[in-house]
């Protein structure tokens, strides 16, 4: 394992391949440190005694420790540890804590790498070059980034069917020593400081679209591949200053016809398999949700408790209710994944078909439970913005900039028209309010809202995944037997 300090000084040496409005940047530059004091403390926690078993693992590749982000879930306990870890490292920042996606793409590749390798004619030795990657990803303590979904072009219309080609990520061309591949993968939160992009199909694929059921890794600084950035920072204090100043990037990740290597391809063709890999990526995260989205309404209550504290109606029947509401989605969120881990096995669901082993023996998240929790919790954060507006009242729409606020000619008649409750210091009031600004009207919190209802899989696809894997042919036997109806064969 290695520290931030080290991590930071292995950005500093990839090669400048970022673009952001209009400049190429590196990945030191001064708008990335937000995001860099998040995922820092995913290597500070790992060093930490007190967090020995939650934040790090022994991989069953070498049976050295590892950093639990770089590790291949062996049993339901692993699973636990890693939604209780996510958990843990969000409510230290409020935010999602950046490495999940780099943990679930790898179990995902994990599994689907075994069996392409197990396919009739596999064009490389997958599993074995995935396993080789895997551990250098675990040695050298390497962040990943999952590079899933495609711009989809013209959304109705399955990748074979499009206009222009490129529109999902492809092979363009098979060479002896490699693949070609052309194609952009966007929303590709914290690619701009990954060191590793872990790519896989965004969808199930037919027997036509083999090009598109692709999945490999790639160094995020390789040539070939372009990123255009997108920064989610805060504004910046200078006087009333934050516990920790946090933020998020994602990038539109361009493939220009860049090279890869087979060493690095994990399937290429096999469509059965991109279409798991989709699949599993998608059900790894949708499980990460139950550690992440927890903590983030760990958040909410206590704002919503805050600003009824401040705003004197913390004892209202409609401000328990509303505080009662956020901490039933919470917890409900992690008990579905927390059934979720213990249901784990090494299978997958296959619509239509069942449960199936699948993979070298890596457990994966029961799919039912993770997809109930993260639809739960996804659909909730719009309604939790309006609890937080209802709590809140106006005030923070129109909160004073912070200069106002120590400005001698503006700053007691602002404390004057401002405070709410006499009994907490008037600086305590106005650094809850800034964060609460942060929180729920910044042009960061937009972003994070549209991130927390479709990361992962917007709502649509949790249920379409829960009703179709759900066996409601057995509650109508139920129903039939207690009411005398005559039961299927």
């Amino acid at each position: 394992m290695i520290t931030r300090e080290e991590y930071f000084k292995r950005l500093s040496k990839m090669n400048r391949n970022l673009y952001a409005n209009g400049e190429k940047i590196d990945r030191l530059d001064e708008r990335h440190e937000p995001a860099l004091n998040v995922m820092g403390l995913t290597f500070d926690a790992a060093q930490e005694p007190e967090n020995k078993e939650l934040c790090t693992a022994i991989s069953h590749l070498t049976g050295n420790t590892i950093n639990r982000f770089t590790h291949i879930h062996q049993g339901p306990e692993d699973l636990h540890k890693k939604q209780d870890m996510t958990r843990y490292l969000c409510n230290k920042v409020g935010q999602c804590i950046q490495r999940c996606m780099g943990t679930d793409a790898a179990n995902a590749i994990h599994a689907v790498s075994y069996m392409a390798q197990q396919s009739p004619e596999p064009k490389t030795a997958y599993h074995d070059n995935w396993l080789k990657f895997l551990e250098r990803f675990q040695n050298e303590d390497l962040v990943g980034c999952c590079a899933q979904t495609d711009v989809k072009g013209e959304r109705l219309k399955r990748p074979s069917e499009q206009s222009d080609p490129d529109m999902y990520l492809r092979v363009v061309e098979e060479k002896n020593d490699g693949i070609v591949v052309r194609g952009s993968k966007v929303h590709i939160s914290e690619a701009s400081i990954a060191d590793e992009i872990l790519v896989v199909p965004t969808r199930a694929l037919k027997k036509n679209e083999k090009e598109y059921a692709v999945a490999f890794s790639v160094p995020a600084d390789h040539e070939g591949v372009k990123q255009i950035v997108h920064f989610h920072n805060l504004r910046k204090r200078e006087h009333y200053q934050r516990g920790i100043e946090i933020g998020y990037t994602d990038s539109y990740v361009i493939f220009d016809d860049c090279f890869i290597p087979w060493e690095w391809v994990y399937t290429c063709g096999e469509t059965e398999h991109g279409g798991v890999a989709a699949l599993l990526f998608a059900l790894f995260h949708r499980h990460s949700y139950s550690g992440c989205k927890p903590a983030m309404l760990d958040y909410v209550i206590g704002l919503a408790a805050l600003a009824a504290e401040i705003n004197g109606i913390e004892k209202t029947p409609h401000v328990r209710e509303m505080l009662s509401e956020l901490i039933m989605v919470g917890e409900l969120g992690y008990a579905a994944g927390y059934t979720s881990s213990a249901l784990g096995k090494p299978e997958v669901y296959i619509p239509g078909i069942g449960f199936l082993p699948y993979g070298p023996g890596n457990f994966i998240p029961h799919s039912i439970y993770a997809n109930v929790g993260r639809c739960l919790s996804g659909e909730a954060v719009f309604h939790e913005q309006e609890i937080l507006c209802n709590i809140a009242g106006g005030m923070p729409a129109t909160f004073p900039y912070e200069k106002d606020l120590i400005n001698p000619e503006t700053k007691d008649i602002l404390e004057k028209y401002i405070k709410r409750n006499p009994d907490i210091p008037m600086e305590e009031q106005i650094k809850f309010w800034l964060s609460f600004v942060d929180f729920a009207l910044s042009g960061s919190s937009g972003s994070m809202l549209y991130g927390a209802f479709h990361g992962g899989g917007s709502p649509v696809m949790e249920q379409i995944a829960i009703t179709s894997q759900y066996d409601i042919e057995a509650r109508k036997e139920i129903v039939r037997k207690l009411a005398g109806m005559k039961t299927k064969e």
